[in-house]
């Protein structure tokens, strides 16, 4: 890296750091942000008219890296600001640098992110940049394309069961998340169509994989949960509603029929 040896050395020691077996993200978080203050210093995080491509394609790897590195750490406006320094490096530079190997597998994670956020509208515009065969062929790209339609279709048993068939295991992170906005939709439902449910049912409707999490799930909510009888009894803020006096209100509608009556 032509920036200095200090940098091209740190630059080694993080992707021999992160690519280990067992990497220390503590370490990979320290490289990083020095090795992004030496990116800015030499104009590569955000590069104008550089055409170094040897210093481009190293600025390159590294911001993957990072983008990786953020999902390891469950740092999701971190892999957004590597995902839009990268989108740079993917498009304005694509004829001046080899094709990555990271790119679609970092776009699709990146669609699967704003999946999780709700943000549809900023998915099917991150769409619209993708070549469509890629969109047809691409495994990292039609994941999340599938989950999507499966959302749209309110096929939330399609979407748990795409956990089993993720192109990389960083796509866990954001399925985890979209299953946890699921949940809380099922949640919201399930309180109002009943007033309880055996724990197993509830387990089921609600994709876990045991009755623990059931119970630690219904905590959360607020939900009375009693073990003897196995059953989740959903208390809500409906439940302290003011009942009305149905018996008062007809016996004062029939007194001013009679009023109108006796004044015609």
């Amino acid at each position: 890296m032509p920036g200095g040896i200090q940098a091209s050395q740190l630059y080694k020691t993080l992707k021999a750091e992160f690519t280990s077996a067992t990497p220390d993200l503590n370490k990979c978080g320290s490289h990083l942000a020095k090795l992004k203050i030496a990116l800015s210093e030499m104009q590569l995080l955000l590069p104008g008219e550089a055409t170094n491509a040897d210093e481009l394609l190293v600025a390159r790897e590294i911001l993957e890296i990072g983008a990786y590195w953020s999902v390891h750490v469950k740092d999701i406006p971190s892999f957004e600001r590597y995902i839009a320094q990268l989108n740079t490096y993917y498009t304005d530079y694509s004829s001046l640098l080899p094709p990555s190997d990271k790119m679609y597998p970092l776009t699709g994670l990146n669609l699967l992110r704003l999946l999780s956020q709700n943000r549809i509208a900023e998915f099917h515009t991150a769409l619209e940049n993708i070549e469509p065969e890629q969109l047809l062929e691409n495994l990292f790209i039609k994941h999340p394309v599938h989950l999507e339609q499966y959302l749209m279709e309110g096929s939330y048993k399609k979407v748990w069961n795409s956990r089993e068939q993720v192109p990389a295991p960083e796509y866990l992170f954001f399925i985890d998340i979209l299953m946890g906005t699921i949940r809380s939709e099922i949640a919201s439902c399930s309180e109002k169509a009943y007033s309880s449910l055996p724990l197993l049912d509830a387990a089921t409707l609600l994709f876990f994989n045991n009755l623990n999490d059931v119970m630690n799930f219904a905590v959360e909510r607020g939900w009375n949960v009693n073990p003897a009888e196995q059953k989740i009894y959903f208390t809500t803020k409906d439940d302290n509603q003011v009942e009305i006096p149905h018996a008062n209100i007809i016996r004062q509608a029939l007194n001013y029929a009679r009023e109108l009556e006796q004044i015609v």
